[in-house]
């Protein structure tokens, strides 16, 4: 990575709610990742050991992951948001030696302190031998002592499947899955998709809002095996105002501004016209888009806002791979709700139950020969049952990734949302983005979840919807949600129930919960169907437990 770079180049820039925007360069960047570097060697950290960090997307936290490797550490990392049973659960399974730790955080304009997390974090997994504390939140840097001064920042000799770092799928039905990646398949992936899919070139400028707990950070730094630069944020990207990262594009000359189909999303319903007075986005050449299947409103709205000349790409992929196995390509033409292309190196099929192809027809999403960044294996698998049982148990050495995936027959792509949740309507199965992409175009509804539960011999398929402030769920917007679902759906679409909620429950990345509200609306025990310390608001789970314990008692009477 910092191979033939210019020590006066920028490497990073990077802006928080406690600080304001910064330069990073190279020479900079590899002196802190050289410190750090021989920080954790003087603590005892070889090659193969783990270092966990509950850190911020800050350039501390980079030169950190870059001096694990290094050293042939092994990475992992949660977001400070994250309970500290969340973080137990996680890091607790791959025996960290060394904890490097915030102090606090600031989101939202409020500051949450997390000494009392970290001292729980450390006191509940028995391998620490040290807690390395950052002072983010008051601005006093790494402990005293911990930087130790380094003129050259040496590379151990790696096999190339050595553990790069631990990533962590979303744990909601029980420990959450510590996923393994090699670092030279890390490499060879992130250096494919940095210069043949997001077309990074010298001078630009490389953005994806993310956290430190979800595989996109992990991501936007191997970008910097390009020549190009990445920025960074931390903190609430609505507050003050959705407004706030596009003034970042602006401030820092962004190229590339990557970002979730609901942030999109929420600017539109925001009404945020983003060339305003003051704000310049002549640089921006390309918005990115991942998370969630981006609506073709969405794509329409970014075209308005930016112009023809935007390339727009959505983008889909996992935390398993670390990548996109479907997205963008900057040579191809952009059709409105698809994904441009599969990957390079990435041999996407749609299949029916048969194991048979598609073409025109959602099927299950399947990759049919090996990828580089696909796990080398799970932390404590030792016989590789729970790897096998989570990829190759539906298709026999075939990897099944969950999702709902059409191959058009001009070679793009369309997700419609994880298998696991399909709505089964009189025999016809539909996948739950096309009634959120209706839905969420009625002005009044700013978030929603559908989930189809079979109940006394036929299914029950309410709608839960979070409305804008001020709006009330009466006759008149019930019918309009049913009309809007009617006509850009189908008659089967159209829910037998709406009812309005408070907030949908999400993982702590941000995915639906649609799978556990299923199952507690079917009767499972909540501890059961869910971890409410995976869920980014466990108190959203509380109205559907309530409803759960309903509906069980009117079956009982």
């Amino acid at each position: 990575m910092f191979a033939g770079k210019d020590p006066s180049a920028l490497a990073i820039q990077h802006a928080s709610e406690s600080r304001e925007l910064a330069r990073l360069t190279w020479g900079e960047l590899r002196a802190q990742t050289a410190a750090i570097a021989a920080g954790l060697l003087e603590l005892g950290v070889s090659s193969g050991d783990r270092v966990a960090a509950y850190m911020p997307n800050i350039p501390e936290t980079v030169a950190s992951l870059l001096a694990c490797a290094s050293i042939g550490a092994v990475w992992s990392s949660a977001a400070p948001e994250f309970g500290a049973r969340s973080v137990i659960d996680r890091f607790s399974q791959i025996e960290p030696k060394v904890l490097l730790a915030i102090d606090g955080y600031r989101y939202g304009g409020k500051d949450f302190d997390r000494t009392s997390t970290v001292e729980r974090i450390a006191s509940e997994i028995p391998s620490l031998e040290r807690v390395v504390r950052l002072g983010y939140l008051d601005g006093s840097g790494w402990e005293d002592g911990f930087l130790r001064s380094s003129e050259v920042l040496e590379f151990a000799s790696l096999p190339f499947d050595h553990p790069l770092w631990v990533l962590y799928s979303s744990g909601t039905t029980g420990l959450p899955k510590p996923i393994v990646h090699g670092q030279g398949g890390i490499l060879l992936e992130h250096l494919k998709k940095a210069h043949l899919h997001l077309d990074a070139q010298p001078g630009d400028r490389l953005f994806w809002f993310t956290t430190t707990g979800w595989m996109m950070w992990n991501f936007i730094v191997g970008m910097l095996l390009s020549e190009a630069s990445i920025v960074l944020f931390d903190g609430n990207p609505g507050y003050p105002g959705m407004e706030r990262l596009w003034d970042l594009a602006a401030d820092t000359g962004m190229t590339c501004f990557g970002t979730s189909a609901a942030f999109i999303a929420g600017c539109m319903k925001d009404g945020l016209t983003l060339r305003s007075e003051g704000r310049n986005l002549d640089a921006l050449r390309s918005i990115g888009s991942t998370g969630s299947p981006l609506s073709p409103e969405g794509f329409q709205w970014i075209y308005d806002q930016l112009g023809a000349d935007t390339w727009l790409f959505s983008t889909s992929g996992g935390t398993d791979l670390c990548t996109a196995f479907v997205g963008g390509v900057p040579t191809l033409p952009v059709y409105l709700g698809e994904l441009q292309a599969r990957s390079l190196g990435a041999a996407v099929e749609a299949w029916d139950p048969e194991g048979r192809p598609l073409i025109d027809e959602v099927g299950e999403l399947v990759i049919t020969r090996p990828m580089p960044s696909m796990p080398v294996f799970f932390w404590g698998d030792s016989d590789g049952s729970r790897y096998r049982d989570s990829y190759f148990s539906v298709y026999p050495g075939v990897w099944r990734h969950g999702d709902w995936i059409e191959i058009t027959s001009r070679e793009t792509a369309v997700i419609y949302g994880r298998s696991d949740s399909t709505i089964n309507r009189g025999g016809v199965r539909m996948g739950t983005s096309e009634i959120y992409r209706a839905v969420l175009a009625v002005d009044e509804v700013v978030d929603a979840l559908v989930v189809d539960v079979p109940r006394e011999g036929r299914d029950w398929m309410p709608l839960f919807v979070v409305l804008r402030e001020g709006a009330s769920l009466d006759d008149s917007l019930v019918g309009e949600i049913r009309r809007r679902i009617r006509e850009d759906c189908s008659p089967r679409h159209v829910p037998d129930e709406i009812r309005q909620i408070d907030e949908v429950p999400r993982t702590l990345s941000g995915k639906v919960l649609e799978v556990p509200v299923k199952r507690i609306l079917m009767g499972t025990a909540p501890d059961q169907a869910a971890s409410r310390e995976s869920l980014a608001n466990p108190d959203a789970l509380d109205y559907f437990i309530a409803l759960g314990g309903e509906k069980e008692g009117s079956r009982g009477s």
